[in-house]
């Protein structure tokens, strides 16, 4: 969301680019947490009630928040914004949390990240903005360092590959359609919608299944009911900290930062699952990392903040 409405959001001046960079360090590893978490519930409990409950769990605490903030309301300005952005971010956690499951955190989270770089061939499509030749570079180089993560031909991944791909792919969408929109209400708000967006269209589906909730959720052991209370709290806190961090710095100094979620992933991943990339998915993590972190940096850079508000494509890169 864009840095001006965070920073309206937070009553702080962007005063305290550290902290902000801490914030979105954190955030980084809430959803790094977030991940590892879905993918090791995924082998006991239904992913369909582990997305429920993320989704619950953002709407409920976002409900309290805004009971006890006056200065606010419940009722969105632009109820269509909120449906049609709730149901992209919904897609894009659903291809998240059953890709887990698929393939390593680490791996499946560098793949995402190219969420910048397809942003900026979206743009140039529908938006019909021009991109420079030093863009289109850095699209080429951060594909580039995708292949090097999936390696086609090598039977590494297979076609799990495509849940990543298409997870960047309705991320990319869903940013495009923030980006114009975003301004147009209160983030906190928007966040609360998203929510409960994506928990109203769960429900059903999750209602009309074969999955026994009550019994599922009764059977559940103390461990896993940590891991899913983690899940739900670590999705909701990520989108605050990004919220928070963004009042406090410029978005083309924070943003750079939002790609060490890749490291976090890894060693999150190592202590969960004891499972590292090998040496060529190291080197393609980087790549695709360092092609994101430039891409972001100028879409950011190049918005104009007298004319326009900094790109919410950039600023807003994680699709938990």
């Amino acid at each position: 969301m864009p840095a001006e409405a965070a920073a309206q959001v937070s009553g702080s001046p962007r005063s305290h680019p550290l902290l902000g960079v801490v914030l979105i360090l954190l955030m980084g590893l809430a959803f790094a947490v977030l991940d590892n978490a879905v993918r090791w519930l995924g082998a006991t409990l239904p992913v369909l009630l582990i997305l429920f409950w993320r989704y619950a769990t953002q709407a409920g605490l976002m409900a309290v928040w805004l009971l006890f903030d006056r200065r606010r309301r419940f009722k969105p300005d632009h109820p269509r914004f909120q449906l049609l952005r709730g149901a992209l971010l919904l897609a894009t956690s659903a291809l998240s949390f059953w890709g887990v499951q698929q393939m390593p955190v680490a791996e499946f989270t560098a793949i995402n990240m190219l969420t910048p770089v397809l942003v900026t061939l979206l743009a140039a499509w529908l938006l019909q903005e021009r991109v420079s030749p030093l863009r289109w570079v850095l699209v080429a180089t951060a594909f580039a360092g995708a292949l090097v993560v999936i390696r086609p031909g090598s039977g590494l991944f297979g076609w799990v590959v495509l849940f990543p791909l298409a997870c960047a792919c309705t991320y990319a969408s869903f940013q495009v359609l923030t980006s114009r929109l975003a301004r147009l209400e209160d983030p906190l708000v928007t966040h609360f919608w998203t929510g409960a967006v994506g928990a109203a269209i769960v429900a059903p589906v999750l209602l009309l299944s074969p999955i026994d909730i009550v019994a599922t959720l009764a059977a559940a052991t103390p461990l896993e009911w940590a891991a899913l209370v983690t899940a739900g709290l670590m999705g909701t806190l990520g989108h605050l900290l990004m919220i928070l961090a963004l009042g406090l710095g410029r978005a083309s100094t924070l943003m750079p930062f939002v790609y060490v979620q890749i490291g976090s992933a890894t060693l999150v991943g190592w202590w969960v699952f004891g499972s590292l990339p090998d040496r060529w998915g190291w080197i393609g993590m980087g790549i695709v990392a360092v092609a994101g972190a430039a891409t972001a940096w100028l879409n950011l850079r190049e918005a104009d903040p007298v004319r326009r508000p900094p790109s919410t494509v950039a600023a807003d890169t994680m699709a938990d």
